[in-house]
């Protein structure tokens, strides 16, 4: 595989799986991705889809170098200390590649389970921070955004230290995500956006303690690819619905999309409409929120994004044909990193 990790000088690749396909073809495409040249491959986490560990497990099976593990995952649904230990187990079975992807998870989604989204900064630390002590072998007592009495882990994970990738948009987030985690997941694809972010990851990097090693900052960026420019911006639309109903009112005003479309987008998504949401979504949000088009296209966008982080995670959808667009992103990387073969 080649090594372009951060220490390499060369920007990681990584790769969103979207477990609405059969586990055993999620790891058929980890271990696709993991022959591109990809180095961590994230199982995305959705209540309606699969379960990302359980899939995650099949990666493990399915590869032998490329880091895996769930992203990301919110603490809300699921409670920390078992993130933790399923993260730990993904550890156990993979010979030490997992890693940790978290975040405060998606409001549209958590509303549909009556789930109130709250202190998401401070649950997301926490839940990281509780995670690393159990990975250490500590018990654990906490009071805080959750609860946790005397817990510990019936297993000790191989790894020295399982990185912690934060989700994050916002400004807190991102900050927070440069003091204290190992890397950040940063929810964008535009540069405009991510030129933004790498501002705010800076200010949190000045205040990061020398101990805490290196960071890396990755675009989880939407990215649809494909042969046909058009049938790529159509298989886009899903995942920007999404990021539309997610999105703060700065994000939407930096790129001038309409108020009324993607309230009517952020509607539908709460009521579970999905087929109405996505129909919805207008071509200036795909625009603003996916990295969509043919090879050569992608490759453009990614070289505009590798100016500002460190890497690029190739997020849902990939493209309509997901081996085909695998193949095509990798690619697409080659040539914006300046290693086209």
């Amino acid at each position: 595989m080649t090594d372009h990790t951060p220490s390499s000088g060369e920007p990681t690749w990584g790769i969103e799986l979207t477990p609405e396909h059969p586990p055993e073809r999620v790891a058929g495409l980890a271990a696709l991705a993991e022959d591109e040249g990809f180095e961590i491959a994230f199982a995305s986490s959705h209540y309606f889809n699969r379960d990302p560990l359980v899939v995650c497990s099949r990666m493990a099976d399915a590869t032998d170098e490329i880091r895996l593990g769930p992203g990301v995952v919110n603490p809300y649904e699921t409670h920390p200390v078992k993130l933790a230990s399923g993260t730990a187990t993904i550890d156990e079975l993979s010979d030490g590649r997992a890693v940790f992807g978290v975040g405060a998870g998606d409001r549209s989604s958590l509303s549909n389970l009556g789930i109130e989204r709250d202190s998401p900064l401070r649950r997301v630390l926490e839940t990281f921070e509780v995670a690393r002590d159990l990975w250490d072998g500590e018990t654990v007592t906490h009071e805080g955004t959750f609860t946790a009495r005397d817990a510990a882990l019936n297993l000790d994970p191989p790894s020295d230290r399982i990185p912690v990738y934060v989700g994050a948009q916002g400004p807190h987030m991102l900050r927070m995500s440069a003091k204290r985690a190992d890397g950040a997941l940063v929810n964008a694809a535009h540069p405009r956006d991510l030129e933004w972010a790498a501002g705010q990851l800076e200010q949190g990097l000045a205040e990061r303690p020398d101990d805490h090693g290196a960071f890396e900052s990755l675009a989880f960026a939407s990215v649809s690819v494909a042969g046909d420019e058009t049938e790529a911006r159509e298989a886009a639309r899903p995942p920007v619905a999404f990021i539309v109903g997610g999105a703060a009112e700065p994000v939407l005003e930096r790129h001038d999309i309409d108020r009324d479309a993607a309230r009517a987008v952020s509607e539908a998504l709460e009521q579970g409409d999905l087929p109405e949401a996505f129909g919805r979504v207008t071509p200036p949000m795909i625009d603003a929120f996916c990295i969509a088009g043919t090879t050569e296209t992608v490759a453009e966008r990614f070289a505009q994004a590798l100016e500002y982080v460190d890497g690029i995670v190739v997020g849902s959808p990939l493209g309509p044909d997901l081996e085909d667009a695998v193949e095509r992103a990798s690619e697409a990387l080659a040539r914006a990193s300046g290693r086209d073969t």
